[in-house]
């Protein structure tokens, strides 16, 4: 049986992929404040990238922090990138790492791929082009 909650949820996803991002966003917060990963991504990218409201950092941030905590890869993998590029936090290299490794982990060859580039040219890590080629083979490349 479908639940208004789940038509809810439903109607906030479906809004966010039309672009809908004022109408997601009322859909999904409740999501997200009750601790749904998806939702706090979704609620993540949009503060992050002002999408139906002023760009909020902070708030970006602190949702796509609680979103990658909870393991969903593609958040750690945006968490990653935040870190890498200094974007809605300080730039920490060892944190991007940190991220990446966590989404590779579960087999995101997006984060496999961009670890294996830091580690081939230093960047935010120490050289490793070792590190690297087994980073870019475990991606398949």
């Amino acid at each position: 049986m479908t639940t208004d909650a789940d038509m809810n949820f439903t109607t906030g996803m479906a809004a966010f992929e039309a672009k809908e991002f004022v109408r997601a966003m009322q859909f999904l917060m409740p999501f997200a404040e009750q601790g749904d990963a998806d939702a706090q991504h979704r609620v993540a990218i949009m503060y992050q990238n002002g999408l139906g409201m002023v760009r909020n950092e902070a708030q970006a941030y602190k949702w796509m922090k609680e979103s990658a905590q909870q393991g969903l890869a593609i958040a750690q993998h945006g968490l990653g990138f935040m870190y890498m590029d200094g974007d809605c936090v300080e730039k920490n290299g060892a944190k991007a790492v940190e991220w990446f490794s966590r989404a590779a982990d579960q087999g995101l060859v997006g984060s496999m791929t961009t670890l294996a580039m830091m580690y081939e040219s230093g960047d935010g890590v120490e050289k490793d082009p070792d590190k690297a080629k087994e980073l870019y083979a475990r991606a398949g490349f």
